[in-house]
């Protein structure tokens, strides 16, 4: 009888099922290990750029800041010569407007009938003066009612003055301006 040992095939199959096991294993390693390797780049680049896209944003809101800083002060700086140019043509407008109404005053004053005092107060003004007669101060009255510039014409004191030898009449009239410009003070800008 003839007896064959087996154990070398046995243990050559071990080994060779070993080494065959730790192949794979160093394979699987390594695939793997790439596999891991690829994720870790795929997502360090989205990160990287994900990044280069928050400091290229960031840089951006910077120059927006910037550029809504210039606009308002140029905003500002608009409202605050909108002011004044409104505040000029309120004046271009209102300067011929007192030369105006004393014009017209002069034109409706009557002979023997002299003005002692004007006070212009916003919209309210107030005359004295003298005249001869009472019918003169009411002929003033109704010119100066019937013009233009002039409403409201009240009496508040006629009464007799000597001045000199003369026996006359002194009076104080009330009346209000028909077109009132009155400037409005300037505001401060808003920041």
């Amino acid at each position: 009888m003839i007896k064959i040992n087996l154990l070398p095939v046995r243990a050559a199959k071990k080994k060779e099922t070993a080494v065959q096991q730790i192949s794979l294993l160093c394979v699987s390693v390594v695939v793997v290990a790439v596999i891991g390797a690829i994720v870790y780049g795929i997502y360090f680049g989205r990160v990287s750029a994900t990044k280069t896209d928050i400091t290229t944003a960031n840089k951006n809101i910077e120059e927006l800041k910037k550029k809504i800083g210039k606009l308002e002060a140029l905003k500002a700086l608009k409202d605050q010569v909108k002011k004044k140019l409104d505040v000029l043509a309120q004046l271009r407008k209102n300067k011929s407007g007192p030369a105006q109404r004393l014009a017209t005053l002069s034109d409706t004053t009557p002979q023997q009938l002299w003005l002692t005092s004007y006070v212009e107060n916003g919209s309210d003004i107030k005359l004295s003066g003298i005249a001869y007669t009472e019918e003169l101060i009411a002929a003033f009255m109704r010119s100066l009612e019937s013009s233009a510039d002039y409403a409201n014409i009240e009496l508040v004191v006629s009464e007799q003055a000597t001045v000199g030898q003369q026996k006359l009449k002194k009076f104080d009239l009330t009346c209000k301006l028909k077109t009132a410009a009155v400037i409005q003070p300037e505001t401060a800008p808003k920041k």
